[in-house]
C-alpha cells in the first residue's frame, strides 16, 4: 500500500506571514487529496487553518517546551512521530533551520526551504544604486518550496470558501442589512500607518453613506477606536469585543470591503477572498507582501515623484531622511472614492 503523503510546514513569525500560507495551502489540498499537512506555528494563529480538509495544526510551544535549542530538539522530535514524509520551511530562520537541519540528518524525508529572496529586496530598498521591479509575490515563493518537494500548485484554482456570520457574532452585531466595510488602521510601524487624522476624513466621507464601518484592532488600540465609534455614526470599534480570532474572521469574510494598512488584517481578508485595499507608505507591493489575488490598483502608493526611492524598507521599520510622512501624500478621497466605487 502507498504510503499518504505528509507535509510538515514550518511557518512561525508574524499573523499575515502565516496568513499568506493559506491560499497555498488552501490551493496545494484542493488539487493534491491525497496529501496530509501539518501546519507548525503559534496557538493563537490555529484559527487560520481551521476547517481546511487534511491539514491539522501543531503548536510550537517556543516560550515552554520548545524554548532554546534543547527545546527545538524536543519539537523535531514530537513532529518526527507524526511520521512526516515532508519538511517544507516556509520561515527560514533559525529556529526553523535547527529542525530542519535535524530532519536532513536524522529523518529520511524530503526537505527544503524558502528562498526569500534577501540580495533583491535589499536592491529594492537601497537609497543609492536602487533596483525598481516587481520581486517574486510570498505566495509563489511558498508555492516554489512545494514545487522543490514535488508537489504541483495552480494558484489560479484555488477556491477560498467563506461561512455566513455566526450566531455568536450576529447576537453581537445584529444581521448584516448594508454593506459592511472593515477598517484597519494600525501597523507595526508608523512608516506603515496612515496619519489618523486623515484617516478621520476618510470615515467622516464614507458615513455619509448608507454602510456599516467596522474598526479593527489590537487591546491597545480599544481606546482610540473607542473615540472614532463615538466620534462617527454607523461606526463600531470590534477591538476586544469579538471572542477570540476565529469570530473576528467570521466578521471579516462577511465584509464586502476590507481598508487595511500592510499589514496582517490585509492578508487575513484576502485569503477570504475578500476586496482589500492596503495603504502604502515605506513599503511597496513590489517587495511581494501584497494581499492575495488583489488587483493592482487594489494597493494605493504614496506620492512616486515626491519620494521617488520609495521604498525603504521591507518591513516598515527604517525609512530616508525626508520620507517620514510620504503617507500624508495619499489624500482622504482617493481612498474613500476607490471604497465607493466598489460597493
Amino acid at each position: 500500500m502507498k504510503k499518504k503523503k505528509h507535509i510538515i510546514v514550518f511557518r512561525l513569525s508574524a499573523m499575515g506571514d502565516v496568513a499568506m500560507t493559506v491560499p497555498v495551502i488552501k490551493a496545494l489540498i484542493q488539487q493534491n487529496p491525497d496529501v496530509k499537512i501539518t501546519v507548525v506555528s503559534k496557538k493563537f494563529l490555529a484559527p487560520l487553518f481551521k476547517n481546511i480538509g487534511n491539514v491539522s495544526f501543531f503548536t510550537a510551544e517556543v516560550n515552554e517546551r520548545h524554548k532554546g535549542f534543547f527545546g527545538l530538539v524536543r519539537l523535531y522530535k514530537d513532529l518526527k512521530k507524526l511520521k512526516p514524509t515532508h519538511f517544507a520551511d516556509l520561515h527560514n530562520v533559525l529556529r526553523s533551520k535547527v529542525v530542519r537541519t535535524l530532519f536532513q540528518f536524522f529523518s529520511s524525508i524530503k526537505v527544503f526551504k524558502i528562498d526569500k529572496g534577501r540580495k533583491e529586496k535589499k536592491l529594492l530598498t537601497a537609497e543609492t544604486k536602487k533596483t525598481i521591479q516587481q520581486l517574486k509575490t510570498s505566495h509563489q515563493r511558498y508555492v516554489d518550496v512545494f514545487s522543490d518537494l514535488g508537489f504541483s500548485i495552480n494558484l489560479n484554482k484555488v477556491i477560498l470558501n467563506t461561512s455566513p456570520l455566526n450566531s455568536a457574532n450576529i447576537s453581537k452585531l445584529g444581521n448584516k442589512t448594508k454593506p459592511w466595510i472593515g477598517i484597519a488602521p494600525f501597523a507595526a510601524f508608523d512608516s506603515k500607518t496612515y496619519p489618523l487624522d486623515l484617516l478621520e476624513q476618510v470615515i467622516d466621507q464614507l458615513t455619509k453613506n448608507d454602510i456599516q464601518i467596522f474598526l479593527f484592532g489590537g487591546k491597545n488600540d480599544t481606546k482610540i477606536l473607542e473615540e472614532l465609534e463615538k466620534k462617527y455614526s454607523n461606526t463600531i470599534s470590534l477591538a476586544g469585543k469579538l471572542n477570540g480570532l476565529q469570530n473576528e474572521l467570521n466578521v471579516i469574510e462577511n465584509l464586502d470591503i476590507m481598508l487595511s494598512m500592510d499589514s496582517g488584517n490585509a492578508h487575513l481578508a484576502a485569503m477570504k477572498n475578500i476586496k482589500t485595499i492596503t495603504l502604502w507608505g515605506n513599503t511597496h507591493p513590489y517587495a511581494g507582501f501584497a494581499p492575495f489575488n488583489q488587483p493592482k490598483d487594489f494597493c494605493i502608493l504614496p506620492d512616486l515623484d515626491k519620494y521617488p526611492l520609495l521604498p525603504c524598507s521591507i518591513y516598515g521599520n527604517k525609512t530616508f531622511e525626508g520620507y517620514e510622512d510620504v503617507m500624508r501624500s495619499i489624500s482622504p478621497e482617493i481612498i474613500s472614492e476607490k471604497i465607493l466605487s466598489l460597493l
